[in-house]
């Protein structure tokens, strides 16, 4: 049975952002909200949430996972970047974008696409996911709470745990926050292709 955390959407409790992010630490897998919709996350490493994620939505090992970031360093950390890149991204973030890009040495091989060696990465523009990575200091391992054969992301967090309470061991409500994913661009050729028009803006890609 999962933990539903109530979070207030513009001032968490830092009590309850504590323990959800020591649930995360032990290996806990939640879903939490974002700048653009509701999304699964774990820790980094946790090879089990990893298969927990691949398992709910039925993923296959092409699927680019999302390290969801606090800020452009820690992106920094698990990504190359080069400046003109940089430039693009720094004018983008935080905000409903996920970017592609070449995996540093930082990033486990279980998480880079088995071709490219590349991997998704984003900084969120929501009070909420922003003091829990805080809390965490370190990256969450996400994917778009999209279940199979949807068409939609769910976007409240009592229906998130009423649907997925046997694959989850914790829920993060802090109210709707949307139903459109992220925006994604592909950066790893070095030039910008778009590969969903999502919640973020796309003209100063094309």
């Amino acid at each position: 049975m999962a933990k539903y955390f109530d979070v207030h959407p513009d001032n968490p409790q830092a009590r309850t952002i504590t323990q959800v992010a020591e649930s995360i630490r032990s290996g806990a897998l939640i879903a939490y909200p974002t700048d653009s919709c509701y999304a699964l996350g774990c820790r980094l490493g946790s090879r089990d949430g990893i298969e927990r994620i691949r398992t709910i939505r039925r993923l296959d090992d092409r699927h680019h996972f999302t390290l969801v970031c606090q800020d452009f360093a820690q992106l920094g950390q698990f990504v190359r970047v080069d400046k003109d890149v940089f430039r693009a991204i720094k004018a983008s973030t935080p905000g409903s974008y996920t970017f592609i890009l070449p995996a540093t040495r930082e990033v486990p091989r279980m998480l880079q696409h088995p071709k490219k060696k590349t991997v998704g990465v984003r900084i969120p523009d929501h009070v909420v996911t922003q003091s829990l990575l805080a809390e965490l200091g370190e990256p969450l391992l996400s994917s778009t709470l999209l279940l199979p054969d949807e068409d939609e992301p769910m976007t409240q967090g009592w229906e998130i745990k009423d649907r997925l309470d046997h694959v989850l061991d914790a829920v993060v409500d802090s109210g709707d926050c949307g139903t459109e994913p992220t925006t994604v661009i592909d950066f790893s050729s070095g030039e910008a292709e778009i590969v969903r028009k999502g919640a973020g803006d796309t003209s100063r890609f094309e």
